[in-house]
């Protein structure tokens, strides 16, 4: 899988990947820039509200954060 982050300015992602599990879809992200090494997004798409939720780990702060991503239209 191949992804990219900004905020707004580019993060660098060192690993991205998709798996499909229970018929669920998921996504992990980790990435590994100034500031953010270390950090990652699991995250599982909902069909039905075609959103991506999950939890961002802050690794600086080793905080949790529910998030959730839209698709932009």
């Amino acid at each position: 899988m191949e992804a990219g982050y900004f905020n707004p300015r580019p993060i660098n992602v060192s690993k991205a990947q998709a798996s499909k599990e229970g018929g669920k879809i998921k996504v992990f992200v980790e990435l590994s820039d100034v500031g953010y090494p270390g950090s990652t997004y699991t995250l599982t798409h909902d069909p039905k509200e075609d959103v991506l939720r999950g939890v961002y780990f802050q690794a600086a702060m080793k905080q949790n954060f529910d998030v959730y991503f839209t698709r932009m239209k």
